[in-house]
């Protein structure tokens, strides 16, 4: 029977516009010009200048010859070229790709390969490692260059084109495009795997719309809310904040780099409202000398992600006028999709039960449709006992497109008509997810996802080493830290400085092992490595 509802009732440009992040700059410029969008430094910029240096952006974008889903990089700290990128690009039809400053020349070139990228915009103190990159890459795209006031390190004299003047070339009153559908790309993202299958992982302007506003909702980030960037903006597009805080005219506070002085000055000084970040953020805040913290005159929202922080530190966040909340997400649901939302009755509760909740990673944000932990092989939900361990899996319109130019790899996720994740964990009779462990033994170090995988890959490459096994083995300061179990090949000779210096020659630094081990590695009857007896080893207080 055809749905009466159906008939005659057609969508039209007067009833139907595809959803976009896009629109809550330009709706903040015209309800706000002369609120304040940005601060950077002594630098203040009003929504009536941000949206129209993203204009600009976008139309300087187009008269160079970028077009409806080309690829234009961005390889930039937390600065304010990085918040019109993320206007600016996705206004002119093209998709971003933010690249992680901290990765090494090879992975970026890789990643520019794949990604095709036409155009990348690098900030200076970047300018070397993006040339070394591009001495290996395949793609010659054209290459401008942003001269931050905020950064007074080397600069390398390279003829690239000059991002202020570029912007001069484009027009500010640009009538930007509408994706033409709200599945169309907006950014690429790629995950921490960058050998075998390229993860890139392809967001749409249905799914940053709706996760910009479910971070608002879920936060409790009121009109004018104050931002602070200790978050990478390469992150999974900083966890859609940057369009998050147009939806609510807000400020975004930013920082090039993550140190303690700035951050507690900016908190009291800027009125910082909320700021995400991994543990190790906490860590420097608290752990800060008692010259540089500053007395808060309201309590600061703090989200954070990665392990669950010990209780000593929750504890030392609240007395300096912090309430730290737990997220969870991946880069395949555009950042942070489940929260541990907070019940006001656990408030009530001894420390030892709050810290045991809190290192909880909660239930599903608004936006997400579906998040369970199910039988990976029946596709069954696991009982709600907090014991039976199933796959963490989602689904929903704040779930990734697929993986780009990688169909095998996006089937595969997707198996069952839902999201896998990757992760274990239970689901504890409230409904509420914890994870217990990684199936792909991610390791994650001061809010970076480093793989096992690789990192055991570099150290094979060694000739002096036979087998090698990767895990995470805590750190007080980054959380986890990759620990290297290794076997030598029969005569050969190596130690902890050699190896330490070969990864260091092979990998991005926070990726090289914090300590190496020489022994046997324990196996299976039929050859494979035991990796969770050498968790637990790496566990225990005595090792490390």
């Amino acid at each position: 029977m055809t749905n009466p509802y159906n008939t005659d009732l057609d969508r039209t440009p007067a009833n139907y516009q595809p959803l976009t992040p896009l629109t809550f700059l330009e709706r903040a410029a015209n309800v706000f010009p002369d609120h304040t969008a940005i601060v950077h430094g002594a630098l203040r910029r009003s929504y009536a200048e941000f949206y129209a240096r993203s204009r600009r952006l976008a139309s300087a974008l187009t008269k160079n010859g970028i077009r409806r889903g080309d690829t234009v990089s961005a390889l930039l700290p937390n600065t304010p070229a990085m918040l019109e990128c993320h206007y600016g690009v996705p206004m002119c039809g093209a998709v971003l790709h933010s690249i992680n400053t901290r990765l090494d020349a090879a992975i970026i070139a890789f990643q520019l390969d794949h990604a095709m990228a036409k155009i990348v915009i690098v900030d200076s103190e970047f300018m070397p490692l993006l040339q070394e990159a591009l001495s290996l890459a395949q793609v010659a795209p054209l290459v401008i260059q942003v001269d931050d006031p905020e950064y007074d390190g080397p600069r390398t004299e390279v003829e690239v084109a000059d991002y202020e003047v570029f912007l001069t070339r484009g027009n500010p009153d640009f009538d930007w495009l509408m994706p033409e559908d709200e599945w169309d790309a907006i950014s690429i993202n790629y995950t921490s795997g960058t050998t075998g299958d390229p993860k890139g992982v392809v967001s749409h302007h249905r799914g940053a719309y709706l996760l910009a506003q479910g971070n608002a909702l879920t936060t409790s980030m009121k009109k004018h809310a104050v931002y602070l960037w200790t978050l990478p903006m390469f992150h999974c597009n900083g966890w859609c904040f940057p369009w998050t805080l147009s939806a609510i005219v807000g400020t975004h506070v930013c920082l090039r780099q993550v140190r303690a002085e700035p951050i507690w000055s900016a908190l009291a000084e800027e009125e910082v409202t909320h700021l995400c970040g991994a543990p190790i953020v906490m860590s420097l805040l608290i752990g800060a000398p008692d010259a540089a913290k500053r007395d808060l005159s309201h309590t600061v929202q703090f989200f954070t992600a990665a392990a669950p922080p010990p209780e000593s530190v929750l504890a030392a966040m609240k007395e300096a006028g912090f309430d730290v909340t737990h997220l969870y997400g991946l880069t395949e649901t555009y950042g942070p999709a489940v929260v541990n939302d907070w019940h006001r009755d656990w408030s009530d509760l001894p420390a030892d039960q709050q810290a045991t909740l809190k290192a909880r990673q909660g239930v599903r944000y608004l936006p997400l449709e579906g998040l369970d932990v199910l039988d990976p092989d029946t596709m069954q939900p696991v009982p709600r006992d907090g014991q039976t361990m199933g796959e963490v899996m989602f689904r929903g319109n704040v779930v990734m497109k697929g993986y780009f130019r990688n169909p095998t790899a996006t089937q595969k996720a997707f198996e069952g008509g839902w999201f896998h994740s990757g992760d274990l964990g239970v689901r504890h009779p409230d409904g509420y997810i914890q994870l217990k462990d990684r199936s792909k033994d991610i390791i994650i170090s001061g809010g970076e996802n480093i793989s096992s995988i690789e990192v055991e890959e570099a150290l094979y490459r060694h000739p002096a080493v036979g087998t090698a096994a990767v895990v995470a083995m805590p750190h007080d300061k980054w959380g986890e830290t990759p620990c290297a179990f290794v076997e030598l090949k029969p005569g050969q000779q190596a130690d902890s400085e050699t190896l330490r210096a070969w990864c260091r020659s092979q990998l991005a630094p926070y990726k090289v092992p914090g300590r190496f081990v020489f022994t046997e590695i324990p196996r299976t009857s039929t050859g494979k490595i035991q990796k969770f007896v050498l968790r637990e080893q790496a566990r225990q207080p005595e090792f490390t």
